[in-house]
């Protein structure tokens, strides 16, 4: 597939010798929509600002549509759109003002119908004429999204896109999202909410630290680092794990009540299912009785935990 943004070797060091970002290569596929997950201070909002010139790598290239950014910076940016984390924007404007205005700062030429397409499609035309401090910080966030969208960026940058929105208006910007890659916009977000990018990235990177720790789908990754996780409530604790279920990946919890089992392939995986019949088959060939099995595949969460915590191999 096509590339659409290469990054390779970026560093970024500040003057107080702090450094946010070491050695990331990252590439881009045209038409994606990528998720790249990690703490606060991973360098998330570093890398977006060093494609989009908000900040000055120390070292390294960044390509976009097959060209320099450093040498090509202004054309480039005008085909990148940019939502940012911070709400900090123009209060005391108009919606519709504002959002035309930000298709002009790209010296496009106005375009009404556009700009009214952009806000019907996300719900804010019936607030066009309202001043965007009046607005409610989900509808806020929204005016952002409308003015990254008003010159037809072909790439887009959300930066942390529903943080502080309820679960409602969250799901309904997921839509309004997946519509923008419909469309043939690539999209890069950063985010927190891992259900997010469970919900809808093709791709996901994980970054801590300033280093990208992995970049693969979403699928493969969990198939690949998922497992399968089972609780079993015993009916009488157990001192230690007897020597019959030393080949199972088992462990006691809550003072030996709960036997926890964590192995198997992953997700779409069924060894780990059926190794956790064979373990309760263990269980009552030893003699010891359970009133309870829990079990579940892991999520894109606990793989990102296992991450950051190094351990995943």
């Amino acid at each position: 597939m096509q590339s659409i943004l290469e990054i390779s070797g970026l560093t970024k060091t500040y003057a107080g010798g702090f450094t946010a970002l070491r050695g990331v290569d990252l590439s881009i596929r045209k038409g994606e929509i990528f998720a790249l997950l990690g703490p606060n201070g991973a360098g998330k909002t570093t890398l977006i600002g060093a494609v989009c010139g908000l900040v000055r790598p120390t070292s390294g290239t960044i390509h976009a549509f097959g060209e320099d950014m450093a040498t090509h910076w202004r054309s480039l940016r005008a085909r990148i759109g940019l939502v940012p984390q911070e709400l900090a924007t123009d209060m005391f404007e108009p919606v519709l003002r504002s959002v035309g205005h930000s298709r002009g700062l790209f010296g496009l030429p106005p375009d009404p119908a556009k700009i009214e397409e952009i806000l019907r499609a996300l719900s804010l035309w019936d607030k066009r004429n309202d001043q965007i401090r009046m607005l409610s910080g989900g509808m806020k966030r929204r005016v952002l999204i409308a003015k990254a969208l008003a010159h037809d960026p072909e790439l887009l940058f959300l930066d942390e896109p529903t943080a502080g929105v309820d679960v409602e208006l969250r799901r309904d910007m997921w839509r309004q999202i997946a519509l923008l890659r419909e469309r043939g916009t690539t999209v890069i977000l950063t985010t927190h909410y891992i259900e997010e990018a469970e919900e809808m990235a093709d791709r996901v990177g994980v970054i801590n630290k300033g280093e990208i720790l992995m970049v693969d789908e979403k699928q493969a990754m969990m198939e690949r680092l998922g497992r399968t996780e089972a609780l079993i409530t015993l009916t009488q604790p157990l001192g230690d794990v007897p020597d019959s279920l030393s080949a199972f990946p088992v462990s006691l919890d809550k003072d030996g009540t709960v036997l926890c089992y964590r192995g198997g392939g992953g997700d779409g995986d069924s060894a780990g299912t059926s190794e956790v019949a064979e373990l309760t088959k263990a269980l009552t060939r030893a003699g010891i009785d359970y009133s309870a099995i829990d079990i579940h595949e892991s999520s894109l969460e606990d793989i990102f935990v296992d991450l950051l915590d190094g351990g995943a191999a």
